[in-house]
């Protein structure tokens, strides 16, 4: 199936592993001419691009900062105007329930998770805006819709970029704007990981038990990245016009069973 993103631009943030890393590559496979590559470490950012421009010949450029810092964020929306797609992805909420998270936990996840999809939204949507066109895509988590008081801190900001996705979206359109947002549930990276490990300690009192909870899982696995970031590319596309303002959940039935895990 033709996406017709040929010749497109694109900033991925969180790209530097895990489901934003996969979402660069599928953009790449898919022809865009341009890739905004953002993240905290730049290590990965410079592994990421060689890898790209080797195997598919688009152009990347890398922006290594902390976008959980509003002033890199506005920084980045200015050097990366011109985007057809931006994919919002960075994210790290810390696990774990009300009692156990400070203040700081709170800002820190929130910052990155809200503030930063919220600024470079909103500083993109208006370069979009005068060009008519754009798409806007955020990586939210479907503990926005599968409320956890074990993850307190990640279902909050979720829900409320699920919202915020809503909101936008349902009227971007008259602006020639779509956003949409996706839900996942656990996707087999390092954050997951983290997140199981931590899941197996609270139940278990033994965080070395993670991969026991896959059998409760209605797939009886995770997602694969990739499996995710085919899904933003394919919203990101002609082949998606007509849908805005919604949330697509990618998650193995977990949320509509409504179970945790």
């Amino acid at each position: 199936m033709k996406l017709g993103l040929e010749g497109k631009s694109v900033l991925v943030t969180g790209a530097s592993k895990g489901i934003g890393l996969a979402t660069a590559h599928s953009f790449a496979k898919e022809g865009v001419s341009r890739l905004h590559l953002a993240a905290r470490s730049e290590e990965g950012l410079a592994r990421a691009r060689k890898e790209i421009e080797e195997a598919y010949g688009a152009k990347v450029e890398i922006h290594p900062m902390d976008l959980s810092v509003t002033a890199n964020a506005m920084a980045l929306a200015e050097r990366c105007r011109d985007v057809d797609v931006l994919v919002n992805n960075a994210a790290d909420s810390t696990p774990g329930p009300l009692d156990q998270m400070t203040d700081q936990d709170w800002r820190s996840s929130l910052d990155m998770k809200i503030f930063s999809y919220v600024t470079l939204t909103r500083e993109l949507y208006a370069y979009m805006k005068k060009r008519g066109s754009g798409v806007i895509v955020n990586d939210i988590g479907n503990s926005g819709e599968n409320w956890d008081a074990n993850y307190i801190v990640g279902t909050t900001g979720n829900a409320a970029m699920m919202a915020f996705t809503r909101g936008v979206g349902g009227r971007s359109l008259d602006d020639g704007i779509r956003v949409v947002g996706v839900n996942p549930g656990p996707v087999a990276t390092d954050r997951m990981v983290k997140m199981m490990k931590r899941r197996a300690f609270d139940w278990y009192g033994d965080e070395g038990r993670w991969e026991e909870l896959f059998d409760k899982y209605p797939g009886k696995r995770a997602a694969q990245a990739e499996e995710v970031a085919d899904l933003i590319v394919w919203l990101a596309s002609a082949r998606a016009a007509y849908i805005t303002g919604t949330i697509v959940t990618i998650d193995g039935g977990i949320a509509s069973r409504r179970s945790i895990i």
